[in-house]
């Protein structure tokens, strides 16, 4: 099966709303980028419907599910459920599609599990919301996509799955969905002291197995891309290998990415995309999932990116006009917005982020292969 984009155009007409970081355009800017590129064709691109609520039971509680539907039809949720489901709170608003949105990413991280199970490559920008917990929201995240669609992968006994999360926030709700469960590893690179600041402390540290299958990785502000190639080489690869994964999950949440105003983490582009180039032939399924992201140029090109080397192709040296129009046509309310740099338009590609390999990335990097 060539590689497949899953998308829905729910995402063109969907926002978050007001200021808040998610208001922005992202999957339908970088499905309008990709086909800009000539990147998509029939045969590559298929819109997926949201999950059922029976599959999504299959993680949520049925009563949870309920309050997002009451919270979409109504636009409004009692002051009771909100402050027990988090919908309407912490920066998790009620919005339009506040149901249908994540049930929409959650159908396409279930259809990618479908598509995978005799082997091949799925790529779902949509997805990668790892906060979500079974009864309620967290960090802009509803559902829980990813988990979602691990499950679907072990019921149809794939196993074991190696989780890969290089959004720059911790990916919780997926290990924590998995906490003891040997069939999973979960390996998340994030960076240290940001959100979420959950009890015990440890959480996301190095020491933090999450019941014995997980690998966290927590990234020094200033992070860049010679501290990922050694990093990848030194520990993320040699995990990989000794798991020997039949179905790989990649979050590649792009607020890692030095232009993105959500972290202190500095890669580039490039650097970002290394991961996925090292990783992809390593298992026989690959699903790659988007995730975080919060400046609409960078994060756009950055997903576009990893369709090109989910299907072979190279970025171009300038985009083309359709490209460069589709990209400057984009509203942002966002200090960073006010003098942007040409290449937000005019490239796919960043320039490289370099610099010396820090003492604590080398610990960092002991320290996950230890038993």
């Amino acid at each position: 099966m060539a590689p497949q984009f899953l998308g829905n155009d729910i995402y063109r007409r969907s926002s978050y709303g007001g200021l808040h970081p998610l208001a922005i355009p992202r999957v339908s800017t970088a499905i309008d980028l990709a086909r800009a590129l000539g990147w998509i064709d029939g045969r590559s691109y298929r819109t997926v419907r949201p999950a059922s609520i029976a599959a999504l039971s299959r993680f949520h509680d049925p009563d949870y599910l309920a309050a997002l539907q009451q919270a979409e039809r109504d636009q409004a949720l009692p002051a009771d459920l909100q402050e027990r489901y988090r919908i309407g709170r912490d920066a998790n608003p009620i919005f339009p599609e506040v149901f249908s949105r994540p049930a929409t990413a959650c159908g396409a991280s279930l259809k990618a599990a479908a598509l995978v199970a005799e082997g091949g490559v799925v790529f779902s920008p949509a997805g990668g919301t790892h906060h979500g917990r079974p009864d309620r929201a967290s960090g802009f995240c509803y559902l829980n996509d990813p988990v979602l669609a691990i499950l679907a992968l072990l019921d149809g006994g794939i196993q074991p799955v190696f989780y890969l999360d290089i959004d720059a926030h911790h990916g919780d709700g997926v290990q924590d969905a998995f906490a003891g469960d040997e069939r999973v590893w979960t390996v998340s690179l994030h960076e240290a002291g940001r959100w979420p600041h959950r009890p015990p402390a440890p959480a996301g540290g190095l020491d933090d197995r999450g019941g014995g299958q997980a690998r966290n990785l927590p990234l020094p502000a200033g992070f860049h891309d010679d501290e990922m190639a050694f990093l990848l080489e030194a520990a993320v690869l040699p995990l990989i290998e000794r798991v020997k994964p039949a179905a790989l999950v990649l979050q590649a949440g792009a607020d890692c990415l030095a232009d993105d105003p959500m972290s202190g983490l500095m890669l580039s582009n490039g650097g970002y995309w290394q991961v996925l180039r090292q990783v992809k032939d390593l298992a026989p399924r690959l699903i790659v999932l988007g995730g975080g992201g919060y400046n609409p140029w960078s994060v756009a090109r950055a997903w576009v990116g990893c369709w090109g080397i989910l299907t072979g192709r190279e970025p171009p040296e300038d985009l083309p006009p359709a490209a460069e129009a589709l990209l400057r046509a984009i509203a942002w309310r966002h200090s960073r917005a006010r003098n942007p740099p040409a290449r937000w338009f005019t490239s796919l590609t960043d320039p490289p982020s370099r610099g010396p390999v820090r003492d604590e990335i080398r610990v960092i990097a002991r320290e996950v292969l230890r038993p």
